[in-house]
């Protein structure tokens, strides 16, 4: 056999050297390639809980500008049948600041604070979040002068397409009240609260009815699936800011 010469092994060595380097340059392009692809996948990650927290609630409150309050979220079907229960706690002034336990999930009546720019709230903030929301028991008094509280649970907050019509209707209410008298608050319901609604349902109207014959006052509740303002259309006839122990209606705050 002839004897390798030194100038075939140096170009055979070229040839592996070459050859190494295009393999190193392959892994090293398929690598960054990974690292890309890992990097995209974390911003999408990353980037879709921020779009339905951040965006989802902005493009539903959107979607429904300009359309009636019956045509905001879903149809009057999700909801359940309204119940009622006897209600006291008229004029049970507690001071500003005692923490008061109710019995209902969520609250429609009972005893309250009483105090100017404090309870009740003012009618010129319509929607709350759980960082923004008032005191239960400034809210209840509210509900003494007339006002309707559709409250939202711990499910209801976490998801995008819900905020986004609970705010709609918030605003529709406020663009057409031109007298503070479709008095109404949307306001989130938690677990330090008090318990939970019914199985399934995710929102819950409330009011404080009485009847100015009798004197006689009762809660009244109805609980949805989904917020549905062909519903709370409906509840806010039957049972307008007048049907109240105190029908002051609107409080601006003064």
């Amino acid at each position: 056999m002839a004897k390798t010469t030194k100038s075939e092994k140096s170009d055979r060595q070229k040839v592996i050297d070459d050859i190494r380097r295009k393999q190193k340059s392959a892994e090293q392009r398929q690598g960054r390639a990974i690292v890309g692809a890992a990097i995209a996948v974390g911003l999408v990650i990353v980037g879709i809980p921020a779009y339905l927290y951040v965006f989802k609630p902005q493009w539903e409150q959107i979607k429904y500008n300009g359309k009636p309050l019956d045509e905001i979220g879903a149809s009057a079907s999700v909801c359940q049948d309204v119940t009622t229960k006897k209600a006291n706690g008229s004029n049970d002034h507690r001071p500003t600041g005692e923490q008061i336990e109710y019995d209902d999930a969520p609250v429609a009546f009972g005893p309250h604070w009483n105090e100017g720019g404090v309870a009740p709230v003012s009618i010129e903030k319509r929607y709350y979040t759980k960082d923004s929301r008032p005191e239960l028991e400034a809210l209840v008094h509210n509900l003494e002068h007339g006002f309707t509280i559709l409250w939202y649970d711990e499910t209801a907050a976490d998801d995008g397409a819900t905020i986004g019509e609970i705010k709609a209707i918030a605003d529709r209410l406020n663009d057409s009240d031109t007298n503070n008298r479709l008095s109404f608050i949307a306001a989130p319901w938690t677990s330090e609260d008090g318990g939970d609604f019914p199985d399934g349902q995710h929102i819950a109207f409330t009011h404080w009815s009485s009847d100015p014959t009798t004197g006689d006052s009762e809660g009244v509740w109805q609980y949805c699936s989904e917020p549905s303002g062909e519903a709370l259309e409906q509840f806010m006839k039957d049972y307008p800011y007048y049907d109240a122990p105190e029908p002051i209606g609107g409080y601006v705050g003064q």
